[in-house]
Formats: structure tokens, sequence, C-alpha cells
């Protein structure tokens, strides 16, 4: 769990995390043009008030849990829906930048099997 590599992907997630966060409050990063369904969604969520920000101060939470290292199987089970809708997303809605999605998503599942240990429990009976 503490090998070079986890660390590395986990800070570079946790990086990644904290940025889209904070540009959901600051929007430092130019939004492009998006395809009608995928504006209209991302309208939807910041119409209702708090969805968007709710997202944006979770996407905060888990990647200060994974930047200090406190609690990150907790951290990365959070995170695990929240990836997985980035995904869809971007299948479904907005396929130019599925990159972002691919590597956030592929992050998450490699950081999850890195520690497994921690979930073992879970599947026991």
């Amino acid at each position: 769990m503490n090998s070079t590599f986890t660390t590395i992907l986990r800070v570079v997630l946790g990086l990644a995390l904290l940025v889209f966060g904070v540009n959901k409050f600051i929007n430092f990063i130019p939004m492009f043009e998006m395809p009608p369904a995928a504006a209209n969604f991302i309208e939807s969520l910041e119409t209702t008030g708090y969805a968007f920000y709710l997202v944006a101060i979770l996407e905060i939470a888990v990647a200060l849990m994974l930047l200090l290292k406190k609690w990150v199987p907790f951290a990365l089970v959070l995170l695990a829906p929240l990836t997985f809708n980035i995904l869809l997303f971007h299948i479904f809605l907005d396929v130019s930048d599925i990159w972002v999605a691919i590597v956030i998503f592929s992050l998450n599942v490699i950081l999850m099997y890195k520690y497994w240990k921690a979930y073992r429990p879970l599947f026991q009976y």
C-alpha cells in the first residue's frame, strides 16, 4: 500500500480532484463549448442550488483525505460513484473530453485494488 507508485497515484488523483473541485467555486479553468445535452445537465445541477456544489465539496474532501493520507480506503469508496458518474457523463453526453474521465476513473480503480486489504473484511461472512 505504501509503494512509491501508489503514493504517486494517490497524490495525482488528490491534486486533480482538488483542482476540479475548487474550480466549481472559482471558475479558473475556462469551460469549453459542450454539446447541448451536456450543457443542459451541468446547468440543471447548478440550478438546483446545491447538487453542483455538493459534488464540489465531496471532491475537495476526498482530495484532502488522499493528499493528507487520512482514511484513504474510505475516500476511495466515497469517490467510486462520483468517478463512475463522471465516466458515464462523458460517455453519453460529452465524448470530447472522455480521456480525463478515463484517467480519473482508472486511478480510482487502481488505488482501490492497491488498498484491497482494507476492503477484504467487508466481503467475509
